[in-house]
């Protein structure tokens, strides 16, 4: 397989957390705060605040210096992890793996979302000339997502298998899913030169793939969603959140401040994306993506509760949220969220 240059080695969630256990534990304490973000555009909010120093900045307006400690994870699975051991105070994942824990946290760490980090499509692709829709998707095929069963992807594709084949075939997809990171993925469905014929795949990625006329996109996330929705969110316990007021402020606020520089200068904010993750993407890729009409980087959540409605019917979610502002602390119901 072929170098990618959006490659990004994988780490085992056990081997992150150990090495989190190792540094620095900056957990719950008033004037600092530990945030794990993956990769990708989709973080660049946070790459943002990150290169601004906007958390330091509201941190000075609430009188108190505020320490960041900034961690690079991979999966939702560590996330999740060092997030209930107390190691980082705020970590980022889908809407799907954050409403998880929420959802296994009821009544003890009482896990909620702090914001939004934007609405932005996942695109299934497909190098399969035969597969018109879903529907002609079969037992000889498979499709590449990250976490295949319990991922963002995989449990937008159980909405739209309940949908199509009904609630009792919610599951369909997932006998065909196989995991496998981003960028292997698509390698392999450029390559066509192995079993993955479809790939549900995150900017940049499919901007990439749809480069090669092979490759074709058969549903977005928007479409099955209805409409533009969140791709990833950041979340905390509710210890944090309430232990640390001034802290969490600052952070929500510097998250704001960084939407409105965002939008105000998108060609600008691609730039930081390159320096902050030290990125080999062509900067004229990373422009096209950040002014992507699609791709709304907002702290306001969209869409969300189509998630925590449809994956409680499939039982999936044990605990039924009356509305969005269940899952999200109140910082975040001032918005015109959904």
């Amino acid at each position: 397989m072929q170098k990618n240059p959006f490659f990004r080695p994988a780490r085992l969630a056990a081997g992150v957390l150990a090495g989190l256990l190792t540094g620095p534990l900056l957990a719950q304490a008033e004037g600092s705060i530990g945030i794990a973000q993956q990769f990708g555009i989709a973080y660049l909010l946070l790459d943002v605040v990150r290169d601004q120093k906007l958390i330091e900045k509201h941190g000075k307006e609430q009188g108190i210096d505020i320490q960041v400690e900034w961690r690079s994870i991979s999966g939702a699975t560590a996330m999740n992890e060092a997030l209930l051991a107390g190691v980082l105070d705020v970590v980022s994942a889908g809407v799907p793996p954050m409403l998880t824990m929420w959802d296994r946290t009821r009544g003890r760490q009482n896990v909620k979302a702090i914001a939004a980090l934007g609405s932005q499509p996942n695109y299934l692709l497909t190098n399969n000339p035969a597969v018109k829709s879903l529907q002609d998707l079969g037992e000889k095929d498979r499709i590449a997502v990250p976490a295949a069963g319990v991922g963002f992807q995989s449990r937008t594709l159980q909405i739209e298998a309940a949908k199509l084949f009904g609630k009792q075939h919610f599951q369909r997809f997932d006998g065909i899913s196989v995991s496998l990171p981003h960028p292997d993925a698509t390698a392999a469905l450029i390559s066509g030169a192995s079993e993955i014929s479809a790939h549900f795949s995150s900017a940049p990625f499919y901007y990439q793939a749809l480069e090669n006329p092979k490759v074709r996109k058969l549903i977005s996330s928007y479409d099955i969603l209805g409409g533009p929705a969140t791709f990833n969110v950041l979340y905390t316990t509710e210890k944090f959140h309430k232990e640390n007021p001034k802290t969490y402020r600052a952070f929500y606020d510097a998250l704001a401040e960084a939407e409105r520089i965002v939008k105000a200068d998108k060609r600008a904010a691609a730039q930081t994306y390159i320096r902050v993750e030290s990125s080999k993407l062509a900067p004229a890729l990373v422009e096209k993506i950040v002014e992507d009409k699609e791709n709304d980087f907002t702290i306001v959540p969209q869409r969300t509760f189509i998630y925590a409605e449809k994956l409680h019917e499939l039982g999936v979610l044990k605990n039924k949220a009356a509305s969005w502002k269940d899952y999200f602390f109140e910082e975040a119901h001032g918005g015109a969220g959904s």
